[in-house]
């Protein structure tokens, strides 16, 4: 039969073949697609799915019949066919690429960067170049970026040079600033991390240094968390990346801003716990766990800081995100600003670090910030370049540190989450995830970051106008502690750290445990108030009296005076014991040396002895003193000792 139609008319048999082809390429196009989707609205992708199918069957035996007829009106099939071919292309381009956006931020990779750096006069400029001058590395062999990657580049590119081994980064650092070592393996992006960082202050390190050979490696690593709808409590390490570039994939992550979030998809609840960076905490990834920085952790990588906090808070982390902060300003600006009550002005540098005729000005009060205004809400801490640049009405008008700071970012992340509801327009919807994709990371899978859609789609039907922080009754936590200057083993000096109430991190832990259905709460069986005193908030670590203090490290005594030593001891609970020697290496009057290493923690330390050097006796003078007394003694008449007085 179809040849015999074939026969009859090859012209139309030709056109409608064409018209098929293009109607069976655009419906499966759309159906895998579809099939990308997993879990969202599963029964309106069948329905969807199911119409596609019959329509074309339905356009198939059309066809058929068209072409069977000698007459008949068969020229309208000619535009319906390309309109809806058109029409099912484009819904299958969007679909694709709205998840080629998504699946762009999904990773299951970790990626370690080391970097050969030369002070900026050495004339090499490849490690070719690169002379007999030893070179150093780190001496820890689990550290990916500072010691297993510099041996395969040396053993690659057969360097025969000597190689030494320090501890830590800022060691390493200085001995290539004194000559030490001509050439030193850094982290990828150490200018970031090392450069404004108190106790990694070498000078200018981003003038001082040359980079001479970078080095990657790509080391695959799972989501933990294997429930891909994320129907159950789950808790994300949201961190924010200080760098100057938009894709997130180059930018050194250096544990700017920390915040520790749980969500309840049963209960819509939340709790935000924003981690100071100088939180003084037992680094995972250094032998012996000592403490330091938090922000320290950074410098080894995405993982040191996943397996720091969880070890120091107990909470699993279940994924984590990665935001660059110059990402944003694009995603504020799309959202065409954030309403935020700005506590006090203030001015700021811009997203890519300059001030003068570049400089951010933020006025006081409830405004629309634009995304250079809200990245310098969520980054200003300080007032100490602000003094050089801006005018007085925006310097010291309130308090600014890393808690306010803090404070700032949960309300930026709040006052976003306001936005996002209201988000209508396919346009900005895929301008956002164009811009989200290209400055956020995460380990989430594809399928689970999609089965988010679920979540919101609750969010928005339950919202009515109310604000999303309302809906999803966001809980504040705090950590409470006191400033110490305590030395720390990972910068080798006393610098300032925050050290944390242990019970006030006990207080915040139990209140994320109790979002994620870990533990009961804990319900007040009394309560008081007075109408005429203002509620206020109850805020987990911070609403308590609180005391208890970690214990410190150990710190390096030598060089220090007794007195200095025995300070240090008593403020931070350190028992000591001393030896005194008359000889030795060393300044007269000083520890020349201990019997516990510098950062060992004084929880396990024990007595500590240390000896110091003690100016030892003349012993010519002393016989010379004795001879003179004993003359003294012959030539007084009636001071002559018998024998029987003895």
């Amino acid at each position: 039969m179809l040849k015999k139609i074939w026969k009859t008319n090859p012209k139309k048999c030709i056109l409608f073949l064409i018209l098929f082809i293009a109607l069976t390429v655009s419906s499966f196009y759309l159906l895998y697609a579809l099939s990308l989707l997993t879990g969202i609205e599963n029964k309106v992708r069948f329905v969807l799915a199911l119409m596609i199918l019959l329509l074309w069957v339905g356009f198939g035996l059309g066809y058929l019949r068209s072409v069977s007829r000698k007459k008949g009106k068969y020229l309208f099939y000619i535009p319906i066919t390309i309109l809806y071919a058109f029409l099912l292309s484009f819904m299958g381009y969007y679909i694709n690429k709205t998840y080629q956006v998504v699946d762009r931020m999904s990773t299951n990779k970790n990626y370690y960067h080391s970097s050969f750096v030369v002070l900026k006069e050495n004339k090499a400029n490849k490690i070719e170049q690169f002379g007999n001058g030893a070179i150093g590395i780190l001496g820890d062999s689990t550290s990916i970026d500072g010691n297993q990657i510099p041996k395969e580049v040396i053993e690659k590119n057969k360097l025969k040079n000597e190689i030494k081994e320090y501890e830590n980064y800022p060691t390493l650092i200085q001995a290539l600033y004194n000559g030490e070592v001509e050439g030193a393996f850094l982290p990828g992006g150490y200018v970031t991390l090392f450069q404004n960082t108190e106790g990694y202050e070498f000078g200018n390190i981003a003038t001082d240094t040359k980079v001479i050979l970078k080095q990657e490696r790509e080391i695959k690593s799972e989501s933990i968390n294997k429930n891909a709808s994320l129907k159950e409590p789950f808790t994300v390490l949201l961190t924010g990346v200080d760098s100057e570039l938009e894709d997130i994939s180059n930018s050194a992550f250096n544990g700017d801003s920390l915040m520790l979030i749980t969500f309840n998809p049963t209960t819509l609840n939340t709790t935000i716990l924003s981690i100071p960076r100088d939180s003084f905490v037992p680094i995972a990834c250094v032998s012996g766990n000592p403490r330091s920085k938090i922000t320290h952790a950074a410098s080894y990588g995405q993982q040191c800081m996943i397996d720091t906090i969880q070890n120091y808070t107990g909470i699993t982390i279940d994924y984590y995100v990665k935001m660059n902060f110059k990402g944003v300003v694009k995603l504020v600006d799309t959202l065409g600003g954030v309403d935020v009550d700005v506590p006090f002005a203030f001015c700021e540098q811009n997203s890519n670090r300059e001030w003068g005729e570049n400089t951010i000005y933020v006025e006081k009060g409830f405004q629309t910030l634009n995304g250079e205004q809200a990245l310098a809400f969520t980054r200003h801490r300080e007032d100490v370049w602000s003094r050089q640049f801006c005018p007085k009405q925006y310097i010291g008008q309130g308090v600014v540190n890393d808690f306010v700071r803090g404070q700032h970012q949960q309300l930026v992340v709040r006052a976003i989450l306001n936005k996002l509801k209201n988000v209508r327009s396919l346009d900005t919807l895929n301008q956002l995830l164009s811009t989200i994709s290209n400055s956020m990371e995460t380990n989430m899978s594809t399928p689970q970051i999609l089965s988010l859609y679920n979540v919101g789609k609750d969010i928005i039907a339950k919202s009515s106008g109310e604000n999303v922080e309302d809906l999803l009754g966001i809980q504040k936590l705090y950590l409470s502690g006191m400033d110490a200057t305590i030395y720390d083993p990972l910068v080798n000096a006393s610098v300032y750290e925050f050290m944390v109430y242990e019970d006030s991190l006990a207080e915040v832990v139990q209140a994320m445990k109790v979002n994620l259905g870990l533990e009961e709460k804990q319900v007040e069986k009394e309560f008081q108030f007075d109408i005429d005193v203002p509620y206020e908030e109850v805020i987990p670590g911070k609403s308590g009296s609180y005391s208890k203090l970690p214990k410190g490290n150990i710190p390096d005594f030598t060089g220090d005076t007794e007195a200095q030593a025995r300070s240090y001891a008593r403020k931070y609970g350190i028992s000591l014991t001393f030896d005194y020697v008359t000889s030795g290496r060393g300044t007269v009057g000083t520890v020349i040396s201990q019997n516990v290493r510098a950062g060992t923690s004084i929880a396990k330390a024990g007595t500590v002895k240390l000896t110091i050097l003690k100016k030892a006796p003349d012993t010519k003078k002393e016989e010379e003193k004795k001879e003179n007394e004993d003359s003294i003694t012959e030539k007084i008449p009636g001071l002559e000792i018998s024998d029987e007085e003895e």
